[in-house]
């Protein structure tokens, strides 16, 4: 038998989805936000817990640029500041709409970023800024 996956939201992930909220509040369509918690809740979380390698390896992206190559390096060097360098498995859960970027610790998932399909960056700066 396997052991249970607990998911935790972080900081981060609760502030990206107030800024969706808003966002879609402006939009008038405060149904579609309905919607995205209604499938965070009753698709992605589920089969995160049941199946936490389901979403793609983050660092298995083709990086394209210098840059890139050093922000993915300078991210797990951050994870290994942490202890997570070696552990933790950081990974894209795609939806029809949105990527939840989210990291396996052991036994604990954490949900770390959820954006939309045309945003063109996961906010790692502002995610750690928010952890001090």
């Amino acid at each position: 038998m396997t052991s249970r996956i607990t998911a935790k939201l972080t900081a981060n992930f609760e502030r990206n989805l107030a800024e969706i909220e808003q966002f879609l509040l402006e939009a008038e369509a405060p149904h579609a936000f309905d919607d995205l918690l209604d499938e965070l809740l009753g698709t992605v979380l589920p089969n995160l817990e049941r199946f936490p390698a389901l979403g793609r390896p983050f660092f298995n992206r083709a990086v394209g640029s210098a840059e890139a190559t050093n922000a993915l390096a300078a991210l797990q060097n951050k994870l290994a500041a942490v202890g997570w360098g070696s552990t933790a498995s950081l990974r894209e859960y795609v939806m029809a709409q949105f990527l939840v970027l989210y990291m396996q610790a052991g036994d604990t998932l954490f949900l770390l970023s959820i954006k939309h399909h045309r945003q063109l960056s996961f906010d790692f700066d502002g995610h750690w800024s928010s952890q001090n």
